[in-house]
């Protein structure tokens, strides 16, 4: 078997190996999901594993933007990974994840994200459950009565306005500090902007992106940089009330929709797990941000075996909302110490509590409070890929 970068000549037989793996893909898609395809091909962010002219594995690494406390910093969303079914449970899938580490950090992704199938090989190669999508199912009704507190001015949206649409992320993911949440480059929203069954609309500091699913509405996005702007967005939405009962829709953990809204007895949300991965350990600690009233300095061992120079002793400072890792000539005795996953999961703000009970931080717990301090983080997800 030969590992190899994919070209647009192999698109029809991973699109085959793509309906083995998750189930056909609807015409009225495939076209979608061709546009997509084709830039990641050219890009070399399409890998294979191939057995003479047979195609038996597949994985995409989409080129996003993510934001860790309200700073973005690149991220490499590890996507349509398949595995032929007559080749599976001969090691191929763990050849090909690792080759995949390795290539999110060649075109120069310090993390990585992704929506697991399954999560034991990719725990075992460094990724660890951190957030999650978070979609909501909420009363049609409850969004058409929110009140606005202001005019703001709305309009329909399409593919010229995918830069501000970029921009506009941008501008509310720094300002809300918010951890987790991506945004794709201005071609690809250029592409799903194109979608004639969406309805988008557009503010000065905010969208909205939803579609009708069978006989109620399903929001893709929906973001705000303020209350007048999240409040006419939402009631936006619930102008459909008349025929549809409910509304779901992807939503931070703490989306204001859920203050919005009159009465609240009880929250009905369905999580979707993702995992991540620190790739490139000195440059995800420099791009994150961190809270500005937090300081940490903090000697850590780290061990990735996948990732050999993230592997070592390192030296955590954080400071004025920035922070650094730098290697440790010496550590102080014993230290805490880290798998791969372990330290992921610590920059995605899991709890270190957590950590050493799910036996992937051992050593001692000086640190431990500071260390949740700084790597605090709620991190959600609005786009599934």
């Amino acid at each position: 078997m030969e590992l190899r970068d994919l070209t647009v000549d192999d698109l029809d037989a991973v699109l085959d190996n793509r309906k083995r793996a998750f189930g056909p893909v609807p015409e009225g898609q495939q076209e979608l999901w061709r546009k997509l395809a084709v830039p990641a091909l050219e890009e070399g962010r399409y890998l294979g594993v191939v057995d003479g002219a047979r195609l038996v594995a597949t994985s995409r690494t989409n080129d996003f933007t993510q934001w860790w406390h309200g700073r973005p910093i690149s991220m490499g969303g590890v996507a349509s990974v398949t595995v032929a079914p007559e080749d599976r449970g001969r090691g191929v899938g763990r050849t090909l994840m690792q080759a995949t580490v390795d290539r999110c950090a060649a075109l120069g992704h310090p993390v990585s994200a992704l929506y697991p199938a399954t999560t034991h090989i990719y725990r075992s190669l460094g990724w660890e459950h951190a957030g999650a999508m978070h979609v909501a199912t909420l009363p049609a009704e409850a969004l058409r009565t929110i009140r606005s507190t202001e005019q703001v001015k709305i309009r329909r949206m399409g593919p010229g306005d995918a830069p501000e649409v970029v921009a506009l992320l941008g501008r509310v993911h720094a300002a809300t500090r918010a951890s987790g949440p991506l945004s794709r480059g201005e071609s690809a929203w250029r592409v799903l902007l194109e979608n004639k069954d969406d309805f988008l609309y557009l503010a000065d500091d905010g969208f909205v992106t939803y579609h009708w699913d069978g006989g109620d509405i399903r929001v893709s996005a929906l973001v705000a940089g303020s209350e007048a702007t999240a409040r006419a967005l939402w009631s936006l939405v619930g102008t459909s009330a008349s025929v549809a009962k409910s509304v779901r829709a992807a939503v931070a953990p703490d989306d204001p929709v859920f203050w919005l809204i009159g009465d609240r007895p009880e929250d009905h949300v369905a999580l979707t797990r993702w995992m991540f991965r620190v790739v490139d350990l000195v440059a995800a600690v420099a791009g994150r941000g961190f809270p500005a009233g937090v300081t940490l300095d903090a000697a850590v061992q780290v061990d990735d075996p996948q990732r050999p120079g993230n592997s070592g002793p390192w030296q955590l400072s954080v400071s004025g909302g920035s922070g650094t890792a730098e290697p440790a000539a010496t550590l102080p005795g014993f230290t805490p110490t880290f798998t791969a996953a372990g330290f992921s999961a610590l920059y995605a703000g899991i709890p270190t509590a957590t950590l050493r009970r799910s036996g992937i931080l051992t050593g001692p717990a000086d640190s431990d409070d500071a260390l949740d301090a700084a790597f605090h983080a709620k991190p959600y997800m609005l786009d599934h890929f």
